[in-house]
C-alpha cells in the first residue's frame, strides 16, 4: 500500500525548509530585540478552553476545529490559534504576578483547522505570534503592530498594507450591535443561515460574512467608530498617533473586524498588496483582547497580540519576487583517495565540526572526479584533497573554490587555518 499524506497538509523538504528555518530565525531575533520571550504550549487542549477563549459564534469554533475524545471520554482539540493556549499558561502559571509587566510572549507552532484547503492555507499550518499581557497603554498596541511589520520589512517585503479599526468598549460595543440588529433584521432572511443565527448572539460578525459580503445591507451598515464613545475614541486616536510617530502607514477600515469573539478596542491586518498573491490577501491580524484572561479564570488583565502564517508569508515573498539570503553552501569538503585516506577522513571531518566548520566527506566510494562534482554540488567553499602523500607528509591540499588558489596545509592545524578563512 502507498501511503500519501493527508490533504490540507504539506511535507517541507531540504531545499525549501531553509527559508522557514530564515523567518524563524529573523523573528527570534526581533522579539529578543522587542524583549518578548517564547513560550510553548501543548499541541492540544480541553476543547472548553476554546469554546470559551475563541467563543462559540465563531468559524473556528462551530466548523473547524479539529476535536476528539480521549480514552477516558474527555474532550480534546488540536489548538486552532496560539492565543488560548498562552492566556491559559498565563493565568495557570501566575505570571501575572511576575515583577516585570506586562509579560511579553511570542510562540512559533503547528495550529490545525478544518477547512477548505487553498493557495497558502493548510489544515496544518505553522503560526508565528505575539501576546503582550498586563498593560492598557496605547503605546503598546503600537508596538505589536510595530513588530508586525518590521518582520515583513526586514525579510524584504515592500507591498504592504495595515488596515486598522477599533471594536471600543463593552459600552460602546453595546450600543453598536443594538444598531447592527435593528439594520439587518428586517431583511435577515435574505442572509445565510450562519449569518442568521448571528444576529443575536453577535452581529458584529455577520460582517465578516463571505457569503453575503456584497449584500447591499453590508455597504451601508453601522460603523463601530460612529458608536464610539468618549474613552474609545480617545483611546484609538492615541494609538493612531503612535503609529503615526513610528511612520507607520495606516488604512481606517470602520468595517474591519476579527474572526475571534475576544477582541476590543484596537483590531488590525496586515495585507499583500503585491500582483498575483491571490484574493485572500490578509498576512497577520491581530488587535486587543481585555477581557480574555478573566474568561479564561483569571485576574482583571488587559492584553493585545497579534499571529501570522508563515506559509502565507512565504507566499508573499514570492509575489513579490524575494529571494532571501540563505548560504546553502559549506566550509568544506574533504575528497579522499585510497583507503588510509578514506578512514582518515572519518575523524578529519569530526575535527572540523567539531570547530564549528561546516564540513562533508563522500560515503559512497567515490572516484576522486566525482567527490569533485559532489563538492561542487553541495557549493563548498574549499575542498581538502587527502591521498597518500598527503597523508606520508601529515598534510592536506586546500582548494579555495573561488579563487582556484591551492596549498598544502598541516592535518593538524586544518581547523585553525578555516577558522582564520570564515
Amino acid at each position: 500500500m502507498a501511503f500519501q499524506i493527508p490533504r490540507g497538509t504539506q511535507d517541507i523538504l531540504p531545499g525549501e525548509v531553509e527559508r522557514w528555518q530564515y523567518i524563524e530565525e529573523k523573528a527570534r531575533e526581533l522579539c529578543k530585540s522587542f524583549q518578548y520571550k517564547e513560550i510553548r504550549t501543548p499541541v492540544f487542549e480541553h476543547t472548553e478552553l476554546f469554546l470559551r477563549g475563541v467563543g462559540e459564534t465563531t468559524d473556528i469554533v462551530q466548523k473547524e476545529m479539529y476535536t476528539f475524545e480521549d480514552r477516558k471520554g474527555r474532550s480534546i482539540t488540536l489548538r486552532p490559534e496560539g492565543t488560548a493556549s498562552t492566556v491559559r499558561s498565563f493565568v495557570e502559571k501566575k505570571m501575572y504576578a511576575a515583577p516585570q509587566q506586562p509579560v511579553k510572549l511570542y510562540y512559533i507552532g503547528p495550529m490545525f483547522r478544518y477547512e477548505r484547503p487553498q493557495a497558502g492555507r493548510f489544515r496544518q499550518f505553522v503560526q508565528f505570534g505575539v501576546e503582550a499581557l498586563g498593560s492598557n497603554d496605547p503605546a503598546i498596541d503600537a508596538e505589536v503592530i510595530s513588530l508586525a511589520m518590521n518582520l515583513y520589512k526586514v525579510t524584504g517585503l515592500k507591498k504592504l498594507k495595515l488596515v486598522i479599526n477599533s471594536l471600543g468598549d463593552s459600552e460602546s460595543r453595546k450600543s453598536h450591535k443594538e444598531a447592527l440588529v435593528s439594520h439587518f433584521q428586517p431583511r435577515i432572511e435574505e442572509f445565510c443561515s450562519d449569518c442568521q443565527n448571528r444576529l443575536q448572539q453577535n452581529p458584529l460578525r455577520i460582517l465578516d460574512c463571505k457569503k453575503d459580503r456584497d449584500h447591499e445591507l453590508m455597504g451601508n451598515a453601522p460603523a463601530i467608530l460612529d458608536y464610539l464613545n468618549e474613552h474609545s475614541r480617545a483611546y484609538f486616536d492615541k494609538v493612531l498617533y503612535y503609529l503615526d510617530s513610528l511612520g507607520i502607514a495606516y488604512t481606517v477600515d470602520p468595517n474591519l473586524v476579527r474572526g475571534l469573539d475576544y477582541y476590543n478596542h484596537t483590531a488590525f491586518e496586515i495585507m499583500s498588496d503585491a500582483d498575483g498573491f491571490g484574493a485572500i490577501t490578509t498576512l497577520a491580524g491581530g488587535g486587543r483582547y481585555n477581557g480574555l484572561v478573566e474568561d479564561i479564570g483569571g485576574p482583571e488583565t488587559p492584553g493585545i497580540g497579534f499571529a501570522l502564517s508563515i506559509e502565507r508569508f512565504l507566499s508573499a515573498l514570492d509575489a513579490e519576487g524575494v529571494k532571501l539570503p540563505i548560504d546553502e553552501g559549506i566550509d568544506f569538503y574533504v575528497a579522499a583517495l585510497g583507503e588510509e585516506a578514506k578512514d582518515r577522513s572519518v575523524s578529519l571531518v569530526a575535527e572540523l565540526r567539531n570547530a564549528g566548520i561546516s564540513a562533508e566527506k563522500d560515503y559512497e566510494n567515490k572516484k576522486m572526479k566525482a567527490q569533485l562534482k559532489a563538492a561542487d554540488r553541495l557549493s563548498a567553499r574549499f575542498v581538502g584533497i587527502l591521498g597518500e602523500e598527503e597523508l606520508a607528509k601529515g598534510a592536506i591540499m586546500v582548494k579555495n573554490m573561488d579563487t582556484g588558489e591551492q596549498e598544502e596545509i598541516g592535518l593538524d592545524s586544518i581547523s585553525a587555518y578555516m577558522l582564520e578563512k570564515r
